[in-house]
């Protein structure tokens, strides 16, 4: 829903936003355990049983029981009609089941609670009028205010518990009366239970409130469907005593190891669990408003000092520079996305720098990539985020990946064309490996909207297919899985490694810069070859860059403020490269022999 990536850890799910973790974990709360049982002890209790049990249990009659608030919510009418139904159908339950409805007072006043209330006096009414009997009421409608003992010696001695509420929070009703049922000594004797007797219990509960998933015996209903309801409660009085049992014994297990104790436990270890890098991030307030954010960033993340990249940089003679094109040489928001006359001059500086390998690595296709940068003969170009890769302007393109099958096209374009229609501003692109949909000019918020529906849209038609479908700035993607800039970066650093027979060859500077989460791939490799320096593709003591646009949570270690100070920085370092190209010493002079041999006359 929020377009935000997320990942299931430990039962809980962790989303990661601005740098941070943030959990979102399903514990439903639990029971006072020790109050309950407290309770069960009072002696009061046992007096207040021993009435029930001569008002109902002593007849035979079986004692359906329900606990609700006085409110529109908790569906008391729903739960009358669903009984009266249930006595019209089965008449054999005439006489023998009694339905105690206790009615909390409202906590509110108003014309909602009076019709609520008006309303169920009438079907009460109506059901006792149409099935009583002299010395039989079918409903029992306690609408004044009970004593906690008093409530849980209803829940001792009924057979069943409805809780059909239409919308509710947790409502712990059901675990209250799974522990009372339990009981314990005192209230078996009053019961007439021996010790071996097996406690039982039933629960009739509706889908929409907050304990419902965690009670596995429990019959859910759909308070709205009527007839369901009804049979629900036939199901619950006809179930065998051994499966009775069974139920009940699960959910007191359940409800006696998961009580509020519990919770608050498991809490506070997930909360102390997910504080542990908290020492190790800097948090900064950014925006104003409702678009306030705390970012979170790790405290060895800092601004780049372009005077140590300029040192560092003149020192090295192995030299490797990684480029990402739009957001970083060029801004997001530029209509013309075409490489300026300085962007290609600058380039061609650093490439004309012999101890240089330069890459530029690119989301773009490389038909459009070959286009711009026509006249930089040695640039190195990576396509559609490394899917394609050319050392030079004379070299052959080279694929990084197996030979790739783009029939899922056939099922994504028609999808993307869809959103396309009814998203103003928005464009789709067809690369050879990839398609791309684009909503720069589009309305920001409604474009954005668009885009998460889309992502999820396109997951679910492709799940079948080898493809993975990315979010980027302005635009959901979809390209082959295991295509990364990652992959190209690694591809880089080990031909080099290929290339140098000796240790001296190894690359002893690398520059990567990049702009947003496809760029992160080549971040990675990039800190992996640095921790590995010596053993790996890097000399082993290399100067290693890694460096992001924007001030923002990143795998890269530095950072500048947007792309107008990376072009500085390039232009800087194609700066460096001239000088060194003008300073140079001239080539040694020929040998005499040499000399001689071109002063004879010809």
């Amino acid at each position: 829903m929020l377009g935000l990536k997320y990942e299931s850890q430990r039962g809980y799910i962790a989303l990661e936003y601005y740098g941070r973790t943030v959990t979102i974990k399903i514990l439903p709360v639990g029971v006072h355990l020790e109050q309950l049982r407290s309770v069960l002890n009072l002696p009061e209790l046992g007096v207040k049983v021993a009435e029930l049990l001569k008002q109902f249990c002593h007849r035979n009659r079986l004692l359906l029981l329900g606990v609700d608030d006085m409110d529109i919510f908790k569906g008391i009418s729903l739960k009358l009609l669903a009984f009266e139904q249930l006595l019209m159908q089965h008449p054999e339950w005439r006489g023998r089941v009694v339905l105690v409805q206790i009615a909390n007072p409202a906590r509110g006043r108003g014309k909602d609670v009076r019709e609520v209330q008006e309303e169920s006096d009438a079907m009460v009414r109506r059901i006792n009028d149409a099935f009583g009997q002299p010395g039989y009421q079918p409903v029992i409608l306690i609408d004044q205010p009970l004593q906690f003992y008093e409530r849980m010696a209803y829940y001792v001695v009924a057979e069943c518990c409805l809780v059909t509420a239409v919308r509710d929070g947790m409502n712990l009703i059901p675990y209250e009366y799974v522990i009372a049922r339990q009981g314990n000594e005192r209230i078996d004797s009053i019961l007439g239970l021996g010790p071996a007797s097996r406690k039982k219990s039933m629960l009739v509960v509706s889908e929409f409130i907050g304990c419902s998933p965690s009670l596995s015996g429990a019959i859910r209903v759909n308070p709205w469907n009527i007839d369901s309801v009804a049979d629900a409660m036939d199901y619950a009085l006809e179930m065998p005593e051994g499966e009775k049992v069974l139920r009940h014994e699960k959910h007191h297990r359940y409800v006696s190891t998961h009580d509020v104790g519990y919770w608050a436990n498991s809490f506070l270890q997930d909360l102390e669990r997910i504080c542990l890098d908290h020492n190790r991030r800097r948090c900064w307030g950014i925006g104003f408003g409702l678009k306030f954010r705390v970012v979170a960033l790790d405290p060895n993340f800092k601004k780049l000092a372009v005077e140590h990249l300029v040192l560092a940089y003149r020192r090295t003679k192995k030299r490797v520079i990684l480029l990402d094109y739009d957001g970083t040489l060029m801004p997001q928001t530029s209509l013309g996305k075409s490489p300026t006359s300085r962007t290609i001059d600058m380039l061609n500086s650093l490439c004309r720098d012999r101890n240089n390998m330069v890459f530029l690595v690119s989301a773009k296709s490389r038909m459009t990539l070959n286009e711009w940068f026509l006249p930089c003969e040695s640039l190195g170009l990576a396509a559609e985020h490394g899917c394609f890769l050319r050392l030079r302007r004379d070299a052959e393109w080279e694929t990084c990946v197996p030979v790739i099958d783009c029939s899922w096209k056939q099922i994504a374009e028609p999808v993307m064309k869809t959103y396309t229609e009814t998203t103003d501003g928005s464009t789709i692109e067809d690369k050879e490996t990839a398609i791309v949909w684009c909503y720069e000019d589009a309305d920001p918020d409604f474009g954005s909207c668009q885009a998460k529906e889309l992502h999820d849209h396109l997951e679910s038609v492709l799940a079948n297919e080898p493809v993975s479908v990315k979010a980027g700035p302005n635009l959901v993607e979809v390209k082959p899985q295991g295509v990364s800039k990652g992959l190209v970066a690694k591809r880089i650093l080990s031909t080099t490694q290929e290339r140098g027979d000796a240790d001296d060859d190894l690359p002893d500077f690398v520059l990567c810069v990049g702009d947003d989460r496809s760029d992160e791939d080549m971040f990675e490799v990039i800190a992996a070859a640095a921790a590995a320096r010596g053993v790996s593709s890097l000399q082993a003591e290399a100067e290693v860059f890694a460096c992001t646009v924007g001030r923002k949570p990143s795998k890269a270690k530095y950072y500048l403020d947007d792309p107008a100070d990376i072009v500085r920085l390039v232009q800087g370092l194609a700066s460096v490269s001239d000088d060194d190209q003008t300073h140079a010493p001239p080539p040694p002079p020929p040998s005499a022999a040499t000399t001689a041999a071109d002063t004879v006359p010809r």
